[in-house]
């Protein structure tokens, strides 16, 4: 297990001795991030129209990355769903209960900010106003759109956000107020984005935080604001993901893959294999933008070869463009490759 461990963790405990439940042994099971959850359950519902996945069994459910890596890491699921990468104490969770993975990059998320549609005023948000808003220091205190600009009506705020087991409210916090320790909690807050959408939806101040492909599926319903963070306003789409534009916002987006599983069940590696090979179709008509095939080329070779580990430092990372992504792939096989 010791190569599971990033070289920033070079003296890792030695995994204990424990004996996991597992998942069922006919049976394929992925867990966690609400972000990721559309993509898996989209292939998993083309894998079985597939002759070699007809008779699949596939559970798909979205617990939050948090929770999707408590559970993974404690063996209990095949797949971990995941919106930000693995985290220093989750990995060494992993690496005690013998739980190796590999960690394949699927999609790219463009963090949405959304308001009721029936929002005249607010045209764009810098990131200096969206801390101001999101901050621990706001709670109880910025309740009013006109606390956020002068110009703004008096009308109530109405917050919607990731619950705290989500891997978004993680990355949000980091980017946004410094941190999960520094987020104000009087706000709705919930691991299914679907109960955020209907939240905006519902309130004419509303204010919320959800994944880019809740808002493509429900542009009817929300609103989405351009972000100004120091360099002009910037809508969240496809060509400002790709051009590393829309920033703190955009992220990666990933499944973590139970090594053992992926050797003892045949089912699960072929989904595996073919969630790579459609990945860049399937993303692209759920919301997110996808990958460059080189990306899913290398994350096949990869799971091919079983190179278990990360290629992020187990600690927030914002910011990691898509080009940045490709080349931590890039080193990561090469160092693997490098291995006696």
């Amino acid at each position: 297990m010791a190569t599971l461990v990033l070289a920033a963790c070079a003296s890792p405990p030695q995994p204990e001795q424990k004996t996991l439940i597992g998942s069922p042994s006919g049976k394929i099971v992925a867990d966690g991030s609400s972000t990721v959850y559309p993509i898996t359950d989209a292939v998993a519902t083309a894998f079985r129209a597939t002759p070699e996945g007809a008779n699949a069994d596939i559970e798909v459910k979205f617990a939050g990355s948090t929770a999707g890596f408590r559970r993974f890491c404690a063996g209990e699921t095949d797949i971990s769903n995941a919106s930000r990468p693995i985290s220093k104490e989750e990995l060494s969770t992993c690496v005690n209960n013998g739980v190796a993975f590999i960690e394949l990059p699927v999609a790219f998320d463009a963090l949405t900010i959304a308001v009721n549609p029936q929002n005249s005023w607010a045209k764009d948000m810098t990131v200096t106003e969206l801390k101001q808003v999101w901050e621990r220091a706001a709670q109880g205190k910025i309740t009013n759109w006109n606390q956020i600009r002068s110009s703004y009506p008096n009308q109530p705020l109405n917050l919607f956000g990731a619950g705290a087991d989500s891997g978004t409210f993680d990355y949000f916090n980091e980017v946004i107020t410094g941190g999960r320790n520094n987020a104000r909690s009087d706000y709705v807050a919930s691991e299914d984005d679907n109960v955020l959408v209907q939240g905006i939806q519902k309130f004419p101040g509303a204010l919320g935080y959800i994944p880019h492909a809740y808002y493509v599926k429900n542009k009817n319903a929300v609103k989405a604001l351009p972000i100004d963070n120091g360099k002009g306003a910037i809508p969240p789409n496809d060509e400002n993901i790709k051009n590393a534009s829309y920033q703190p916002l955009s992220r990666p987006l990933f499944i973590y893959v139970n090594f053992k599983a992926a050797q003892d069940k045949p089912k699960l590696r072929a989904f595996v294999e073919f969630y790579l090979k459609q990945a860049h179709t399937l993303v692209e008509s759920i919301g997110y933008l996808p990958l460059p095939q080189e990306a899913y080329r290398l994350a096949d070779i990869q799971f091919t070869r079983g190179e278990i580990g990360t290629a992020f430092q187990g600690i927030p990372e914002p910011n990691i463009t898509v080009a940045e992504l490709l080349r931590r792939q890039t080193t990561f096989q090469a160092e693997q490759a490098s291995k006696p």
